[in-house]
């Protein structure tokens, strides 16, 4: 435990594993929101488990939720990634074996895997850790659900995906001035993937979502009209409105008015 204490990346180390540069970085770095936006196969799922296991090991009674969009992914991140890893540094602090989708330790940590589902989340609170697996396909109103589970334990929030579009909180957070940490790993900077498989999905999937997938593209919605950026060129401040726009009380009080409905036909008495 001590050496987690000093080092995070020990996690990988210890557990057998090689992490990349920028997995390190990201284990070592004091942030509070991390936005990860990371080509397919690039290792963030690994470094995801060695983040949420730093926090059940090093603090006791931190509670770590994965949200996926569906429960099978958040349970594959879960089963396939933390759990190896936890067992490979020597199952530490076992309380009991762990179930399908969660883990609790002897100093009163836990882990829970989560599908996305607003009602099924509410009632968790104290957080110490949320890790928001494929967050580009999580909808905005979860997002918006799950952000006041930090508030009170001033946890982290570490939200990873590959894009998915010009749309949604996670592109509009990438791009945004709010203070993340945002990390961009394209495929080509992964030693474990090939040049030459690169150039076989270049080929079959064709330039659009070989971007997407393995560029970290955040590319226009399939079947859209217009691209994002003739859009944006028709945007202006410039033009004045053809009709004045009522203020807002104004605007309010027109449409009680129109609530109304007369006790008598016209004409009547």
């Amino acid at each position: 435990m001590d050496r987690l204490h000093d080092d995070p990346a020990q996690a990988m180390h210890l557990g057998g594993l090689a992490p990349d540069k920028w997995q390190i970085d990201l284990l070592r770095s004091r942030w509070s929101r991390a936005l990860l936006l990371a080509s397919r196969q690039i290792g963030k799922s690994q470094v995801a488990a060695a983040v949420s296991l730093n926090a059940v090991l090093t603090v006791p009674r931190s509670l770590v939720l994965l949200l996926s969009p569906t429960l099978r992914q958040s349970g594959e991140l879960f089963r396939d990634k933390l759990l190896p890893l936890w067992r490979a540094l020597g199952r530490p602090l076992i309380d009991r074996a762990p179930t399908q989708l969660s883990l609790e330790l002897s100093n009163g940590s836990r882990v829970i895997s989560l599908p996305e589902s607003e009602g099924g989340i509410r009632g968790y609170s104290g957080v110490r850790l949320l890790v928001v697996d494929e967050a580009a396909r999580v909808s905005d109103d979860l997002y918006r659900a799950v952000r006041p589970m930090l508030a009170v334990s001033h946890g982290r929030l570490l939200a990873m995906s590959t894009p998915f579009g010009r749309r949604g909180w996670f592109y509009d957070e990438w791009i945004s001035q709010r203070p993340w940490k945002r990390v961009r790993i394209q495929a080509q900077q992964c030693p474990r993937i090939s040049r030459q498989f690169l150039a076989e999905e270049r080929a079959s999937l064709g330039e659009r979502w070989y971007r997407q997938e393995y560029q970290c593209s955040f590319e226009d919605v399939v079947g859209a009209v217009f691209s994002y950026e003739e859009i944006q060129r028709c945007m202006t401040d410039d033009v004045e409105p053809l009709f004045p726009v009522a203020p807002a009380p104004q605007r309010q009080a027109a449409r009680d008015d129109d609530d109304l409905q007369p006790l008598f036909g016209a004409g009547e008495f």
